[in-house]
């Protein structure tokens, strides 16, 4: 994430100060890439001492260019990285204070909110975000996310009534998953916001599952997307459907939601 904006923002790096963030970031992405590959088999030590030396070279950037927005960002997601979520909040609205135009902030603010419990107040974070960069996927993901876990309070507050919260949310999932054709995580996150809604909207979910599976890349992918299928037409009350798609699921990862839908197809008379 900080990569993908800051070094992008500062490429080329033409002040002293940009060249400095791009060889921090370069040494932090370097550090988690390393951390990722290594897994359970990484020294602890090492990375803490790793990570420290990094955090001591924002201090010292930010010391030298207090006016540096982009310093202060890139230091407030690495800090929202690590666990050091009210410090990373300060040096977001700092970065946002000294340059309003930077989206990938913004949008970080409004996540950090988010998980502190405050949707309405993370709410115009994101939608500034999105206003900025309209095209990037994540923030009408977050979006979607944000109204779907905090619709009763968007609806105690009278922010949004029940109708247009679960609109709302569907409409945001389904753009994130327009701009990232392809990405099934997206598109499956889209078709399963319909469970979700006030009155669930079970038959348009069937289209959407439908449409899904003819998209996807791999045998595991597709099966997913029938069960949740054999789910949908399970709650239609059309099992004689949804039993031959669940024969189709072979997976051992999915057998226990598979078992679970077997379940609800089996007569109450022979449980």
């Amino acid at each position: 994430m900080v990569a993908g904006l800051f070094l992008a923002v500062s490429a080329p790096a033409e002040t002293l100060a940009e060249r400095s963030l791009v060889e921090i970031v370069e040494r932090q992405h370097n550090i988690f890439a390393r951390a990722e590959k290594e897994g359970d088999h990484l020294d602890d030590a090492w990375l803490r001492g790793e990570l420290e030396g990094v955090l001591k070279s924002y201090d010292v950037l930010i010391q030298k260019n207090p006016d540096f927005a982009l310093g202060y960002g890139a230091y407030g997601m690495l800090l929202g990285k690590v666990g050091m979520t009210k410090q990373a909040v300060i040096m977001l609205l700092k970065a946002n204070k000294l340059d309003p135009t930077l989206a990938e902030v913004k949008n970080q603010i409004a996540v950090h909110l988010a998980e502190d419990g405050k949707p309405v107040d993370a709410l115009p974070w994101v939608t500034a975000a999105i206003d900025l960069e309209p095209k990037k996927p994540l923030y009408h993901f977050h979006l979607g996310e944000l109204l779907a876990a905090g619709r009763s309070e968007f609806v105690r507050v009278s922010q949004f009534d029940d109708a247009k919260v679960d609109q709302s949310m569907l409409d945001a999932f389904q753009r994130a998953a327009e701009l990232s054709p392809g990405d099934f995580p997206l598109a499956y996150r889209h078709a399963k916001a319909y469970y979700e809604l006030g009155t669930p909207r079970w038959a348009e979910a069937l289209g959407v599952w439908e449409k899904l599976e003819g998209t996807v890349a791999n045998d595991t992918q597709r099966q997913l997307v029938r069960l949740q299928r054999a789910n949908v037409l399970i709650k239609l009350g059309r099992p004689a459907e949804a039993q031959p798609l669940l024969d189709t699921v072979t997976s051992l990862e999915l057998a226990a939601e598979k078992q679970t839908l077997l379940d609800e197809l089996t007569p109450k008379a022979e449980k």
